[in-house]
Parts: structure tokens; C-alpha cells; sequence
């Protein structure tokens, strides 16, 4: 038995390597990953050119304090700051804490303003992170109920609804809008672009930071580098993690002039943030993603798999609908189907994961190709005929 809390429910399967998007057991049976490790394996598994800067910056160090200079963190800051036309990054450890940063950073921006009682609109469905701050600033009621009292700075509304956030702006002190372009562990779903430029015009009518948490549609998965940039918006806030590095922990805040002007020194810091390591391996999957137009690459495949998908689906009993933008799909059933990761992961060696109870949330490798496209669509149909006797 093992010694680790059971905070995770786990499938019994224990892969020994991987390759691009599939993985591998000790019995050597393949498996196809549409997870890709909550989306953090964009460009897969065993990637050689990340592998080789893996292998060269251990030889030199993993860790180095930030009490010293470190170029590997400022050439990842320069081309983060130049992706999303911000002004300065601050490199941690994960999405929470960025997430974490972004909260602190509001907050501070309400107190320069002497502002009273200040508050933060975030999403109903949204999710951003599971400790304190973050897990305050999440809906979902199941994460929260057994902590007790939360922190109090945040008022949410729902989703792709303008009229709410007005009414709120109407009646409080509002420091910031907190949201991601894209809910991921809501369901995948999907800001209007009407949306996404109204919430601008109003954080600027108002004074108001935009903060936007695009730690899973960001970096390229949706065919833009980060979402936002289909409304020609740029926020005032942007947090970012999983995919940056390809598995190696690392999150990022970034800021524009205005909030980077409100920071002094030993105001926020990270021990292991920013590390050589992570730093060098995000700076090289930029790179990779850039050379190698997977931005382009990744709405069409996305195109591709949608229209796979709702090829054979649209007319099935059980789908309520077929989504997603890029990479980042959701297959919504009407009602739960029990044990379908147990049972394509069993019968088809198919990884998949299921959110908020019935929404399939396929989040691939960025290297995916339409064979794998296929082969999870014909399997799929042939699960759900087989359970609905279609």
C-alpha cells in the first residue's frame, strides 16, 4: 500500500516512458494521451531538443538564489515580455502561484488607491488554483466547502455576462476582473470576443486591473499564443504554467508598466521561482513552438478534430455538445456515464479526462496527428454505441 495521501484518484497503471503523445506501460502496451499531463506535455514526451538542454544545464546547476543574477530567467522574461507586448515577468513555480501573485498584486494596486474595501470579480466555472487565495477565487463549491471561512475579496459572476459585471462595478469598490479567456476545468468553456473587449473597456473606463489566467489555453494550444489576442486586447495581468517548460515546474506573472511601477524590492519573492533549469527548458519550447509554426498548426488540427468529432457525434443520444478552440476540446454528455476513463483506458489504451462530472476535456500533445485523431474518434463512437446500444 502506498504511503502517499489519497488526495488523487488513480488509474493502476504505472508507464515507464513516453514518446511524443503516446506512453508506455511495464507490460510495453502503448497508450494515446489526449491528457497530456493536464496540459503540460504540449510538445510531448522525450522531446530530444529539450532532453539536450535538460542534460546541459545540469552539468552546470539546477538552482540558483535569486539574490543573483540569472540570464537563462531574463531571456524567458525578454521573450514572454515580447510574445505578449507586457512589460515584466515574475517567474514561480506553478499556475496557483501565479495566480497567487496576480491576487496580491490587485490587492496592492486597491491599498496604493486608498481604496476601501476593494473587491475582485471573478467567474462562475472558473478555476483557478487549490490553495487559500486561489481557491477563494474558484466557484466550485466541492473544493471549498471543508476549509471554512475563505478570504473575502471576491464577488463572481457568471460567465459571458457584461450586464453583471456592470451592476457589480455599480454597487462596490472594484480593484480587478479575474478570468480565464478560456475555463478549462469548467468545461472548456469560451469568452466572446465581444466579451473579452468589453471587460477591457470597462477596466479602463473604471480604473480597473484586468488580470486574465490563461495557465491552460495559453502558449499556443488554441492557435493564438495566448487567447486574449483574438480580441486585439492585451490585459493588465496575464498568468501563465503548465506548458511553459514541458513538465519541469515553473509558473509566470506577467505585468504591464503601470502595476510593474507599484513593485519594490522584497515585496513578493519565490525560493525556487525562476530556477536556471525550468527557465532554460521553457526558453527553448518557445522557441520550438515559434520555429516550428504549431500556433498554426494547432487551430488547424483543432479545426480537423472538431469536425471529426461532430461528423459522427451531432445525431448521437447522450452528446449534448461538441466545443473547443485549438487544442483544447469538450465533449459535454447529458449525464454521467460511469467508469468511461476506466473503460477506454481498459479496452482502446486511451487517456482522457472527465471534468465537472460528464464533459470530456481533451487536452493533446501539440504533436497529435489526424491518425490519432481518428482512432480516438472511432473508438469513442463505438464506446458510446456499444453503452447506448445505438
Amino acid at each position: 500500500m502506498s504511503s502517499l495521501i489519497p488526495f488523487y484518484q488513480k488509474l493502476d497503471v504505472d508507464f515507464i516512458r513516453g514518446e511524443g503523445c503516446y506512453l508506455w506501460d511495464e507490460a510495453g502496451i502503448r497508450y494515446l494521451d489526449l491528457t497530456s499531463g493536464i496540459g503540460v506535455n504540449n510538445l510531448g514526451f522525450s522531446h530530444i531538443e529539450l532532453n539536450n538542454e535538460i542534460r546541459a544545464q545540469i552539468k552546470n546547476y539546477i538552482h540558483l538564489s535569486n539574490l543573483f543574477k540569472n540570464s537563462w530567467s531574463e531571456k524567458l522574461s525578454d521573450q514572454l515580455v515580447k510574445i505578449t507586448q507586457l512589460h515584466a515577468s515574475f517567474f514561480c513555480n506553478s499556475g496557483t502561484e501565479a495566480n497567487e501573485t496576480a491576487i496580491k498584486l490587485a490587492k496592492l494596486y486597491a491599498y496604493e488607491k486608498d481604496m476601501k474595501n476593494p473587491k475582485i470579480i471573478v467567474m462562475n466555472q472558473g478555476f483557478h488554483g487549490r490553495t487559500i487565495g486561489a481557491l477563494s477565487a474558484t466557484s466550485n463549491q466541492k473544493y471549498k466547502e471543508k476549509f471554512g471561512q475563505l478570504l473575502d475579496d471576491f464577488i463572481f459572476v457568471d460567465f459571458n455576462y457584461i450586464d453583471q459585471v456592470i451592476e457589480v462595478i455599480s454597487k462596490n469598490n472594484i480593484c480587478a476582473i479575474m478570468l480565464e479567456p478560456i475555463q478549462g476545468e469548467g468545461g472548456v468553456h469560451i469568452a466572446s470576443t465581444l466579451y473579452l473587449k468589453q471587460l477591457r473597456k470597462i477596466c479602463d473606463q473604471y480604473q480597473i486591473l484586468l488580470i486574465l489566467d490563461e495557465i491552460q489555453c495559453g502558449l499556443g494550444r488554441t492557435g493564438y499564443w495566448f487567447y486574449h489576442q483574438k480580441a486585439e486586447i492585451t490585459p493588465d495581468i496575464l498568468t501563465i504554467a503548465k506548458g511553459l517548460a514541458n513538465g519541469l515546474p515553473i509558473g509566470a506573472c506577467l505585468v504591464n508598466q503601470a502595476v510593474n511601477n507599484l513593485l519594490t524590492l522584497g515585496l513578493h519573492g519565490s525560493t525556487f521561482g525562476g530556477n536556471p533549469l525550468a527557465c532554460r527548458v521553457a526558453s527553448k519550447v518557445l522557441e520550438i513552438i515559434e520555429r516550428d509554426e504549431l500556433i498554426l498548426k494547432n487551430k488547424q488540427k483543432g479545426e480537423y478534430f472538431i469536425n471529426q468529432l461532430q461528423s459522427k457525434f451531432t445525431s448521437v443520444e447522450g452528446i449534448k455538445s461538441i466545443r473547443g478552440v485549438g487544442l483544447m476540446i469538450a465533449i459535454e454528455l447529458n449525464e454521467t456515464i460511469d467508469d468511461m476513463s476506466q473503460q477506454l483506458f481498459s479496452q482502446h489504451k486511451i487517456l482522457i479526462n472527465i471534468t465537472q462530472n460528464k464533459i470530456i476535456r481533451l487536452l493533446p500533445s501539440f504533436l497529435i496527428e489526424e491518425n490519432d485523431i481518428n482512432f480516438f474518434c472511432e473508438s469513442l463512437y463505438g464506446y458510446i454505441k456499444k453503452i447506448k446500444n445505438v
